[in-house]
């Protein structure tokens, strides 16, 4: 990194208030409810369990990077609902007719401490609170919201995760061609990334080339992110079950490990090239992703 960047970057401070902003945010979004209210107790467990918080991060420092402030509160409260889109994605991804996990994020699943049925009208309740959070943002156009409501829809929608989820479910036990696995790859993991970045653009109030350089780092940060989780599968670290993906078509399981891993890291070297490009200015998404890549690839061994 340049001396410019590391002035930009102080990443252990600036992650550290940047997340405490995220979550103290996120708790005001979604307030406990009475007692005997499981809805909301199992929304709030689906969102403020502890997690990785990625795609949160990434809209909020690709903002910074393209000159905004990540104290909007406008531009905070579309990270918290893109957090809540994918929180719901993953609670219904888990119940018992999807994929029927046991684990996730290190403790039991949404439907399994809270029953199918409160899981899937939790989903449905964050998905519906997130368009409203976006619909609401503080301190932005008109336009601005609309804009940021289609990208949102586009990516749920029946174009985006929930034709990806159909696919994978009805497809991934049979043999596919790698075509097919990368195109539904991109469905359920590179369309929320491509939403996130454009709503960070949008509130930037970027550039069309800009635009179309995020969305291209967000199609192969997607499909890098689904070929680590393919990877990982076997690791008993990742707080989720273990060998979940054994007889299913993956591109680990037709290429090998080996070869997914350098594949892995073509798709990574690719989405830094179109993020170079997308924010000259600026390096922290840069070195936030490099960084997180970096530790997750180091325990692959």
């Amino acid at each position: 990194m340049t001396a410019s960047a590391e002035k930009i970057w102080n990443a252990e401070d600036d992650m550290q208030a940047v997340r405490q902003a995220l979550q103290a945010r996120l708790e005001q979004l979604l307030p406990a409810g009475e007692e005997h209210d499981r809805v909301s107790a199992a929304m709030r467990e689906g969102v403020l369990a502890p997690g990785k918080r990625i795609r949160p991060l990434l809209l909020l420092l690709a903002a910074r990077d393209l000159g905004c402030d990540v104290r909007h509160p406008g531009l905070l409260d579309f990270a918290c609902a893109v957090e809540m889109v994918h929180a719901a994605s993953l609670m219904l991804d888990d119940i018992p007719s999807m994929d029927n996990a046991l684990l996730r994020r290190g403790r039991p699943t949404i439907h399994r401490q809270f029953g199918e049925n409160v899981a899937i009208l939790a989903a449905v309740a964050l998905l519906s609170k997130a368009f409203g959070v976006v619909a609401d943002a503080r301190e932005l156009s008109d336009s601005c919201r609309a804009q940021a409501v289609a990208e949102l829809s586009a990516a749920v929608g029946q174009q985006g995760l929930v034709q990806g989820q159909f696919r994978d479910l009805s497809e991934g036990e049979h043999e596919r061609s790698p075509e097919a696995i990368l195109t539904t790859n991109e469905l359920k993991t590179s369309m929320l990334f491509a939403a996130t970045l454009q709503m960070a653009a949008i509130v930037a109030d970027a550039a069309l080339p800009v635009r179309h350089k995020l969305h291209c780092f967000a199609r192969d940060l997607g499909q890098a992110f689904q070929l680590l989780d393919d990877l990982a599968d076997s690791l008993p670290t990742t707080g989720k079950d273990i060998n979940k993906d054994a007889g299913k078509s993956t591109l680990v399981a037709i290429m090998g490990a080996e070869a997914a891993q350098q594949q892995l890291r073509a798709h990574l070297q690719s989405a830094d090239a179109h993020l170079a490009c997308a924010c000259e200015q600026g390096a922290a998404t840069r070195h936030f992703m490099n960084s997180w890549f970096s530790q997750q690839l180091t325990m692959l061994g």
